[in-house]
């Protein structure tokens, strides 16, 4: 389950939306979150899920890469289905025990359902396609006007960036760890929820001290190399946009226009 969590990740290989600017790709990120909430029907949905694959597709990433960071939102989903099943009102399909389900509450437990999976797949892309340092610079350079508010953009961006680059490294420790204490008889699987629970405490605790120790040598090899904040820093490659850029940004704004006349007019 561990090695399934995506989020932060980054896979390398040549594609159009790995070479768009990262500016694009987190605005980009930005709209299709907010879109995907104004997706109120069928064809709503279908452009979402439409539009996604599209970028799959051109991004070049495995599609199985991408979805098996969908088991980590398992649970989540199947809470989502079962209160959305039984829980909204409207016109009775069948009866389980003293419950039951709904017309309505299949359609909203199926949008539910495809709303997360595409709100995952969408973030897992853009960390998939960019770096962590265009990724830091993205969020920076497109923050950039909060500096008038005396906002630190430079340490804001640095900070986000550090922490989606730790989830991998974190999982993976603590999938190291776990098999660790497995050789040595701990026992994570069977047992009830109680159990379970107790047998994370010798887990958490050498996953905290290994965190830590993470963070200090960060900090370390960043004072070695004379970090003081973003004041006066340059970059060795600006971020500058081109024309695949701008159609980019023009591909956005026609893929939002169309979720509001969706919408609106059904």
């Amino acid at each position: 389950m561990l090695r399934d969590i995506t989020l932060g990740q980054y896979y390398p290989v040549g594609s159009p939306i790995h070479r768009l600017d990262p500016r694009v790709k987190l605005m980009g990120t930005l709209v299709y979150i907010v879109a995907i909430f104004l997706a109120d029907g069928v064809w709503g949905y279908a452009l979402a899920v439409l539009f996604l694959a599209v970028v799959i597709a051109l991004s070049k990433v495995p599609v199985g890469h991408i979805l098996k960071g969908l088991k980590a939102i398992f649970i989540i989903v199947l809470f989502t289905v079962v209160f959305n099943l039984f829980l909204t009102p409207g016109e009775e399909l069948f009866h389980i025990w003293k419950l039951s389900v709904t017309k309505e509450g299949v359609q909203r437990a199926v949008f539910m359902t495809v709303r997360l999976v595409c709100l995952v797949m969408g973030a897992s892309l853009m960390t998939f396609t960019t770096t962590p340092t265009a990724l830091t610079d993205g969020i920076e350079k497109g923050l950039g006007f909060l500096k008038v508010l005396k906002v630190p953009v430079h340490e804001v961006a640095m900070m986000m960036s550090i922490a989606l680059r730790f989830i991998p490294i974190l999982m993976e420790e603590t999938d190291k760890i776990m098999k660790a204490q497995s050789a040595r008889g701990a026992d994570f699987d069977t047992g009830g929820l109680v159990k379970k629970a107790k047998a994370m405490v010798p887990l958490l605790v050498p996953l905290f001290v290994s965190a830590f120790r993470r963070a200090t040598d960060l900090a370390q090899a960043m004072e070695a190399r004379c970090y003081h904040g973003g004041k006066g820093r340059t970059k060795l490659h600006p971020l500058k946009y081109t024309g695949r850029d701008l159609l980019a940004y023009l591909v956005i704004a026609a893929y939002l226009a169309g979720m509001i006349l969706l919408k609106i007019f059904l």
